[in-house]
């Protein structure tokens, strides 16, 4: 197991082998298997497998056309709906998302149940991508799946067979995410001899060199392509005042 998450690729090109029912169902049992805030489970998995629904999730996720390709869409959300229904059986207020850390818990535990989904897809051999375009358009992603108040989609999933061998990207040294002790911000010097790195694997690919700073800075420099995502979490129930 350790193995196979060292080795994760991202795939874009997906066979016509269907997923298997029953890996797609040990998929989602690891998912849910996954620590949770509370044991509150505060997460929601929805499966999309029809052409013409995959085809308007592509579109809303930015025209990624591996989101339509790919035999399974999976869209991961973080979900205090069952936490609302519980509260109401209680006879108890529900004032969890009044508070940005509502927000936190339900990335969070998103992000686990995604993680533990994907190391079990690959350790039966299928191929993944996780898709963060699916907060490019969340009303639309929201209407399109007819998710209630206090379900919010956070990220999506794209699993199939791989079409293709696709190599490993290389990732940061480990001295620049790895602290011992106490967080050591002199890494500088780290990125700049990453960007090489970089630059190397893009020329190995026959694709546009680039730094990798150069690319992240751009991405954050500004994205309004997500600038729906604070407007929409309103609509959905959760306070976000204070962000």
């Amino acid at each position: 197991m350790v193995q196979t998450l060292k080795n994760h690729r991202s795939f874009r090109q997906y066979s016509d082998q269907p997923v298997e029912p029953e890996k797609l169902q040990s998929m989602i049992e690891s998912a849910q298997a996954a620590p949770s805030w509370v044991h509150g489970q505060q997460v929601s998995i929805i499966s999309i497998k029809d052409p013409a629904r995959k085809q308007q999730l592509s579109v809303l996720c930015g025209n990624q056309k591996h989101v339509a390709a790919a035999p399974v869409f999976l869209v991961f959300c973080m979900d205090f709906y069952r936490a609302k229904v519980a509260s109401e059986l209680e006879g108890k207020s529900f004032e969890a998302v009044k508070d940005v850390d509502a927000l936190l818990v339900g990335a969070t535990d998103v992000g686990i149940s995604l993680s533990n989904a994907i190391a079990a897809a690959e350790s039966m051999g299928l191929g993944i991508i996780p898709i963060g375009g699916v907060r490019r358009n969340t009303a639309g992603v929201i209407e399109l799946l007819k998710l209630p108040e206090y379900v919010f989609p956070v990220v999506g999933l794209c699993v199939g067979y791989p079409a293709e061998e696709v190599s490993q990207k290389p990732r940061l040294p480990l001295e620049a995410i790895f602290h011992e002790e106490q967080y050591n911000p002199d890494v500088q010097g780290l990125l700049e001899a990453y960007n090489q790195t970089h630059r190397e694997y893009l020329q190995q690919q026959g694709m546009t060199e680039r730094d990798w700073t150069s690319t992240i800075a751009h991405f954050y420099e500004i994205n309004p392509e997500y600038g729906d995502a604070k407007r929409t979490l309103k609509q959905q129930g959760f306070s976000c005042d204070n962000l």
